[in-house]
């Protein structure tokens, strides 16, 4: 028999931490930051590994797993193929969903908000960041395009890395770049016993001001 057919019998019991509404900051972006240092500390692995998840103008979602680089002016910062199949997904429907899972602290955050696209200028000041090899990827890959075999990606990366062999820094693609999400929902889960965990929501009211409350599990 799979062990896939065990699968509703897997079981795990949460007691690492609790989450009171009382000691979260009026800033979600401020508890944030303290339980993403916190990640850090204890080294989970690729803390700020995010599922980004979108939706077509007809509703239908998309999610995939992306990196945050940065938190600009409370904003969460992500870098991609503007032709890719998520990228296309943004700027037809400019909302998305973040979710955060530290597993090893029993953490999850979840974001939900409107997406912008960073200045170029910001944007190429982060490509040419990057490591080379990094650099020269962006430029070859198609992103989400079908392609006829790895070969062609192979053959093209030999040739910028050629073209480039000088250079440590390659212009930016047109294609490529950054995107913001401006938060007007967050919520911070923690996983607690007998599955009651504590759920503290954030949510932008008309004034723009952050209002929280205690969700039930």
């Amino acid at each position: 028999m799979s062990s896939i057919s065990n699968i509703d019998a897997l079981r795990k019991e949460y007691a690492r931490g609790e989450l009171d509404l009382a000691d979260t900051p009026s800033d979600p972006i401020v508890q944030f930051e303290r339980w993403f240092e916190e990640a850090l500390r204890a080294e989970v692995p690729e803390p700020n590994a995010m599922t980004l998840s979108t939706a077509s103008p007809a509703g239908r979602p998309s999610a995939r797993i992306v990196l945050l680089k940065g938190l600009e002016n409370g904003a969460f910062l992500f870098y991609t193929n503007y032709q890719s199949h998520k990228g296309r997904e943004l700027s037809e429907n400019p909302h998305a969903a973040l979710t955060f899972l530290w597993h090893e602290l029993q953490r999850q955050v979840r974001v939900e908000g409107r997406v912008e696209r960073l200045s170029p200028e910001a944007s190429t000041e982060y490509f040419q960041s990057r490591p080379k090899s990094s650099q020269i990827g962006a430029w070859v890959s198609p992103q989400s395009q079908p392609i006829e075999s790895r070969k062609v990606l192979e053959k093209r990366e030999q040739e910028l890395w050629e073209k480039y062999e000088d250079a440590e820094q390659l212009p930016r693609p047109e294609h490529w770049g950054g995107f913001r999400v401006v938060p007007q929902r967050i919520e911070f889960w923690q996983g607690r016993p007998s599955r009651l965990h504590d759920r503290i929501f954030f949510e932008r009211d008309a004034s723009g001001e952050w209002r929280k409350s205690r969700l039930a599990p």
